[in-house]
C-alpha cells in the first residue's frame, strides 16, 4: 500500500501526519505532491480538513511510478510557477519519527534562495531537505529516477545539520516497521 496511507500509532495517516508536522515546524505553505493511490489520499487529506485549505496545494504526480525524482520534479514545478517562496523543504511521508523540532531547525538554518540545508542523523544525510530557489531549475533539469536531488546536492556545498538527538531519521517501508 502507499506508505501515505499507513497509520501510526494514534491510526493517523501518514499524509495527514505529516503536514500537520510541516505547519508545526514552521512552513507557511506546503504542496503535497501525490502519486500512487492519488484518490485514496486525496479523501484522507479532505477528511482531515486540508482540502480547501489555502494553505495547502495538492497537486499529483502522474509518471509516480518513475520514482522520487519524478514527484520531486512535480512539486518544484508548481511551486516555480506559482509560488513566490524564496526555498522548499522537501519532506517525505514515510519518516515517522521526523517531527517539528527536526523541521524547524532545518528551517531556521535556511539563508534565502541560495540555502542547501539538509538533516543529517549521527553524520548520515536523510530529509528533511530545504533547497533554496535559486537551485530549483538546476533539480529539475537533473532529477530523475529515485535518485531524487541526491546527485545534484553531491557537487554543491550542502549545510548539514545534525538532528540525530531529535529523531533517527529512519523510514518505513513495510507496515511491520512501524514503531509500536
Amino acid at each position: 500500500m502507499p506508505k501515505g496511507l499507513l497509520r501510526d500509532e494514534r491510526q493517523v495517516p501518514f499524509v495527514d501526519r505529516v503536514l500537520g508536522n510541516l505547519f508545526q515546524g514552521g512552513c507557511e505553505t506546503v504542496t503535497v505532491v501525490l502519486g500512487a493511490s492519488s484518490v485514496e489520499a486525496s479523501a484522507v487529506l479532505a477528511e482531515a480538513g486540508w482540502v480547501g485549505d489555502p494553505a495547502v496545494e495538492v497537486v499529483v504526480c502522474s509518471d509516480w511510478a518513475e520514482g522520487m525524482g519524478a514527484s520531486l520534479r512535480t512539486g518544484l514545478d508548481c511551486l516555480e510557477g506559482g509560488s513566490e517562496a524564496d526555498s522548499a523543504l522537501v519532506m517525505l511521508v514515510d519518516l515517522p519519527d521526523v517531527g517539528p523540532a527536526v523541521l524547524g531547525r532545518v528551517i531556521a538554518a535556511a539563508a534565502g534562495e541560495h540555502s542547501l540545508v539538509r538533516a543529517t542523523y549521527d553524520g548520515t544525510p536523510g530529509h528533511p531537505v530545504l533547497l533554496g530557489r535559486s537551485h530549483w531549475a538546476g533539480l529539475l533539469a537533473s532529477v530523475s529516477g529515485d535518485r531524487g536531488a541526491r546527485d545534484y546536492l553531491a557537487d554543491r556545498d550542502v549545510l548539514e545539520v545534525e538532528c540525530g538527538d531529535l529523531a533517527t531519521g529512519a523510514d518505513v517501508d513495510r507496515p511491520e516497521d512501524l514503531p509500536r
